[in-house]
């Protein structure tokens, strides 16, 4: 088997690529990255001498590029996308471009060379925000609320109209909240370890009391791995952890872990249109694909605190100046309201 997968130089899209190789032996992967600045060949540094693995540096708003890294291939997996809500808030005009344009030009590529399987990975906060009861189901009707999930939407969107017109034999897997190693420090849990670490302040949203609904990175590509070669085309799989936690809740917990004091903890000025809670049902993977996922979250945020604290390297490597610049944009004026406030 051979498969491309967009965008797997970032967190979960690099976590796939080397759970699959380790899985299936045989498998050929065809990795294909824009490198922004989320996406880091660091991520694959042990797979990258792997005759297995071919790296292309491209865009997948590129036809041309996606056409040629296509040839031959069974499936295409997209990780692709910009995926942060604070940057869609900044700016929507990135996020429409990848995760809108980049999904109708590899599903224009899955159509014209008739590959097998196209698998659009999607994320929970299409359903919109949930009140203190009940699971979005796949039949929940979609309600974004940040530009971010909103060009999400739109792709699933495209996916189903692809499937309808076309019959591009596509499938949507939509997940909860991941964790885990080699994710990019802009995200909650690796922003607070980093800052737990170096004894930095500890910015969080409003209350803290926004629950999520977690999942370790490697049930998530089990997940995926499993609808890839399982799911049926047309239909849409959610994946969840099992696992709803408030914020603040982790955030507690990782300063224990990471040794550090709650006295660092800065409630900050709320992110417009945040969505208060997010929770999954995942019975239809569980009863048709027979997925579960593996990992209780507070096993699994230990490994994942010791596996920061091991790859202090990476995480210097990743925080570029654009990393920087972005951060003290986000959160400089917050923590100095917060400051005021207290």
């Amino acid at each position: 088997m051979k498969i491309l997968v967009a965008g797997a130089a970032g967190f979960i899209g690099s976590n796939f690529v080397r759970h699959i190789m380790a899985k299936r032996p045989s498998v050929e992967v065809v990795v294909l990255d824009l490198l922004t600045y989320a996406g880091n060949l660091d991520n694959l540094a042990d797979l990258i001498d792997d005759p297995r693995l071919t790296f292309l540096h491209a865009d997948i708003c590129d036809r041309a590029a996606v056409t040629a890294a296509s040839a031959g291939v069974d499936a295409i997996v997209n990780f692709a996308a910009e995926s942060h809500v604070d940057r869609s808030i900044m700016d929507a005009g990135p996020f429409v471009r990848t995760n809108v344009g980049g999904t109708q030009v590899l599903l224009d590529v899955v159509v014209e060379q008739r590959i097998p399987r196209f698998l659009q990975i999607s994320t929970d906060e299409v359903y919109g925000s949930l009140p203190s009861t009940g699971q979005f189901t796949e039949a929940t009707p979609l309600a974004p609320n940040s530009p971010y999930s909103a060009s999400k939407a739109a792709a699933d969107l495209l996916v189903r109209a692809y499937v309808h017109t076309h019959r591009a034999p596509a499938v949507i897997l939509r997940s909860s909240n991941a964790y885990g190693p080699y994710q990019f420090p802009e995200k909650l849990i690796p922003l607070m370890i980093m800052n737990a670490f170096e004894g930095r302040p500890l910015p969080v949203y409003g209350d803290g009391l926004h629950v999520r609904d977690w999942i370790h990175v490697l049930d998530f590509c089990e997940g995926v791995l499993t609808v890839l070669e399982k799911g049926v085309d047309g239909e849409v799989y959610n994946l969840g952890g099992g696992a709803e936690v408030p914020n603040l809740q982790i955030v507690r917990r990782i300063i224990e872990l990471a040794g550090a004091s709650e006295s660092l903890i800065r409630h900050v000025p709320d992110r417009p249109g945040h969505d208060r809670r997010y929770a999954m049902d995942y019975s239809k993977i569980q009863r048709e694909l027979g997925w579960t996922p593996q990992r209780k979250l507070e096993g699994a945020l230990v490994d994942t605190v010791q596996w920061y604290r091991e790859n202090q390297d990476w995480l210097d490597r990743v925080r570029s100046g654009a990393y920087r610049e972005y951060y003290d944009r986000q959160y400089g004026e917050r923590l100095a309201a917060g400051r005021r406030s207290s």
